[in-house]
């Protein structure tokens, strides 16, 4: 189903990065937000982008859910989103909710959600985290969401793994094998690629099955990240800084001037 939505060889999904949200003591106002979200995504269409993702990943700290406030506000942003967009959109809520995320996602008639946890067990700030694919499966099916594509990280940044030993190719079977649509494979942290030796084993794990880059992708290092990969999700890279500031559209053009000459 991955490339039903991203028909291209090589594709590009630009990261839209919410401010805090609702609830948080740095939220201003929903309109300044939304406003905000809009200039994002004409900035990353007007480069050529082939999808975009929305995220809260600057509602810190973060938890395992959200709560009703972060839902309300999220959904309203992204369905203005959705309206003005012409190409795929899709959106994760914090780094684990994907109730929220498949709710929303349904509402808004989005195309994707990305899950940082599918099938590994892992450790992060907010606490241990539980492999449940076949909920997320259930769930999906319970709100009739299931034209909704699931893009899975596997063994993902800022986590430890708590089930040793574990190869990135086990984890890379176990995704495909619970309907995963794409599998995402990163680095260690925001901004750093995956090891070419992850790449390439989940590469040769997944065969035809999609494999997205999950971190790290510039227009400098694409062309060699993307002889192992279908496609990559970017934010950092777009920006001039780590912190919730505007997409430079000097930055997309670069990156997807890179992209082409592959």
């Amino acid at each position: 189903m991955f490339h039903t939505v991203f028909p291209k060889r090589k594709s590009i999904i630009g990261v839209i990065a919410l401010p805090p949200l609702l609830g948080y003591p740095e939220f201003r106002d929903l309109d300044s937000v939304i406003t905000r979200a809009l200039d994002d995504l004409n900035t990353l269409q007007q480069g050529g982008v082939d999808g975009v993702c929305l995220e809260n990943d600057y509602d810190q700290p973060h938890q395992l859910t959200v709560g009703p406030e972060i839902v309300a506000a999220f959904t309203v942003i992204a369905k203005e989103v959705k309206r003005f967009a012409n190409l795929p959109v899709g959106l994760q809520v914090l780094l684990n909710d994907w109730r929220a995320s498949l709710s929303i996602a349904k509402v808004i008639d989005a195309q994707f959600v990305r899950l940082d946890f599918f099938v590994d067990k892992v450790r992060i700030g907010a606490g241990v985290i539980e492999p449940e694919p076949q909920a997320v499966l259930a769930y999906r099916k319970q709100i009739k969401a299931e034209d909704i594509l699931l893009l899975t990280d596997v063994q993902v940044k800022y986590s430890e793994l708590l089930e040793p030993g574990k190869s990135i190719r086990k984890s890379v079977q176990q995704a495909i094998a619970n309907n995963s649509d794409a599998v995402i494979v990163s680095g260690k942290m925001t901004g750093e690629s995956p090891s070419l030796k992850d790449l390439i084993d989940a590469r040769k794990t997944a065969m035809e099955f999609p494999v997205l880059i999950g971190s790290g992708t510039t227009a400098q290092n694409v062309g060699e990240l993307f002889r192992y990969a279908d496609g990559a999700i970017v934010g950092t890279a777009l920006k001039n800084s780590m912190a919730y500031e505007s997409i430079v559209a000097e930055r997309v053009k670069q990156l997807m001037n890179a992209v082409k000459i592959i």
